[in-house]
C-alpha cells in the first residue's frame, strides 16, 4: 500500500493519521485533495463497524484507492448503549455538542454513580480494492459525570471521566487525552496490522 485515502475533511484527523503512516512510507490523502466531491454518505448502519465500512467502501469505489474511514461515539450502559451511532446528532439532526451533553445528563438524572459506566468507541475500517475490509476497534472506559467539567476537547468530553482519572476528558491536556483515547487504541491496532504485513 503506497497511498491511503482518509475519508474525512477534518484536518486534525488527517494529521493524526499522517503521523502514524509516514514512518511506513505511505502517502496520506484526504477528501480535501480531490476536486470532485463525494456526495454525503448516509450512515445507515446500526453499529460503528457498519458505518465505518459503508464510508470506507463507498469512497474506495469512487476513487479506486485504499481508504480508511472511522466511526466513533459514546456508549452509555444505563441508556442501553445510547447515544452510540447517533452520538453526533443525539439531540437532533443539527450537530450540537451542548444539546447532546444536556440530553445525556437529563436521561441519567437519578442514576447512581456506580451505574453511570460508559465508554468512547472508535472503529477504523480499511477498504482496499479486491480485498476484504479490515477493522480495528479501540475503547476508552469511564463513567458519566453529573455536571460538565473542563474547557478542552469537544463533544461529550466535559461529562466523561476516564477510568483511573480524577479529571474529565475536557480537563485533560491534548497530549494526555491522546494517550488514552479510543482513537489512539484503534490506531495502535492498525499499527500492529501494518507491521505484520
Amino acid at each position: 500500500m503506497k497511498k491511503l485515502l482518509i475519508a474525512t475533511k477534518n484536518k486534525g484527523k488527517v494529521n493524526d493519521f499522517n503521523q502514524l503512516f509516514s514512518k511506513y512510507g505511505i502517502e496520506i490523502l484526504s477528501l480535501l485533495d480531490f476536486k470532485e466531491e463525494v456526495e454525503d454518505i448516509e450512515e445507515t448502519g446500526t453499529t460503528f463497524f457498519e458505518n465505518a465500512r459503508i464510508k470506507a467502501e463507498t469512497v474506495m469505489k469512487k476513487y479506486h484507492l485504499p481508504v480508511l474511514a472511522d466511526d466513533s461515539g459514546l456508549v452509555v450502559d444505563a441508556l442501553n448503549g445510547e447515544p452510540g451511532v447517533f452520538s453526533a446528532r443525539y439531540a437532533g439532526e443539527e450537530k450540537n455538542d451542548l444539546a447532546n451533553v444536556h440530553k445525556v445528563l437529563q436521561r441519567l438524572q437519578g442514576v447512581p454513580k456506580k451505574d453511570r459506566t460508559a465508554r468512547f468507541v472508535c472503529v477504523l475500517a480499511v477498504a482496499q480494492p479486491n480485498q476484504p475490509t479490515m477493522y480495528n476497534k479501540g475503547t476508552c472506559e469511564g463513567e458519566i459525570l453529573e455536571v460538565p467539567r473542563g474547557e478542552n476537547g469537544f463533544g461529550y468530553d466535559p461529562i466523561f471521566l476516564p477510568r483511573g482519572f480524577k479529571r474529565s476528558m475536557a480537563e485533560l491536556s491534548l497530549v494526555e487525552k491522546n494517550e488514552i483515547s479510543h482513537r489512539k487504541f484503534a490506531m495502535d491496532q492498525l499499527e500492529q496490522w501494518l507491521t505484520s504485513k
